[in-house]
């Protein structure tokens, strides 16, 4: 199988593997602020299940997710005095896929997923639950190779925007509607899934939202929340 690793081609798919391109080498330097000491730990945070190895980014991506919601969650409490609602709503936001993907993009880490060459061709390296995911692995691996202070510090860095800029202070757009719904004695809105399109790495999710005796709103995603998510921002700017 042939494999795109930083945008070039490779066919030894054992030597790829082992080792990191300079260029990824200096990227995560200047990311972390540290030269990688276990490569394997890094290729694997990298690696995209395409490639069809034993070992991807899913495993580091369980364990970032985890460090990366105690971060955010010490940050909100050291941050603020609100009440364990309002921590959770911004909590949820903040650790959301799409947040998660914004910060990938924003530190240019899609050009170091290792993708295979229909997945890269198929749009891999902009999807967001690829970024997603990818920037989850790469907060486990610095986890594991440096210990939680130094994956806090990495968190805090990257976050600092979205954190400075509010993300999550407004309710979601589920939780709107569905009080929107209460308050106007309406029963709660229905989501149905119109269709699923695209490959696994790349698929498209349209679902639409209905709320009795008013309308309807579709959108579509990169996942099915995501989708539900703007059907019901869609359905509030239509009839809210």
């Amino acid at each position: 199988m042939d494999v795109v690793l930083g945008g070039s081609l490779g066919s030894d798919r054992g030597h790829v593997l082992s080792t990191l391109p300079p260029e990824t080498l200096d990227y995560l330097a200047n990311l972390t602020g540290k030269s990688p000491e276990r490569s394997d730990l890094w290729i694997e945070a990298l690696t995209h299940g395409s490639m069809g190895v034993a070992r991807d980014y899913q495993r580091l991506e369980f364990l970032g997710d985890r460090v990366l919601g105690l971060v955010i969650a010490e940050w909100l409490h050291e941050k603020s005095d609100a009440a364990e609602g309002k921590l959770s709503q911004r909590l949820n936001a903040l650790v959301s896929r799409e947040t998660c993907a914004d910060m990938a993009r924003a530190i240019g880490l899609s050009a170091h997923i290792r993708l295979g060459k229909q997945a890269r061709d198929d749009g891999g390296a902009q999807s967001d639950n690829i970024l997603g995911d990818v920037m989850e692995a790469v907060i486990g691996a610095l986890f594991v190779e440096r210990g939680f202070e130094a994956a806090r510090a990495f968190v805090r860095k990257i976050w600092e925007q979205p954190m400075a800029s509010g993300t999550g202070q407004r309710k979601h757009p589920k939780a709107a509607l569905q009080e929107w719904a209460a308050g106007n004695r309406r029963k709660p809105p229905v989501y149905t899934l119109v269709a699923r399109e695209g490959p696994d790495h790349a698929a498209k999710f349209t679902v639409s939202v209905e709320i009795k005796g008013v309308g309807t709103a579709s959108a579509t995603g990169t996942s099915k929340q995501d989708a539900e998510t703007s059907a019901a921002r869609a359905f509030m700017q239509a009839h809210g």
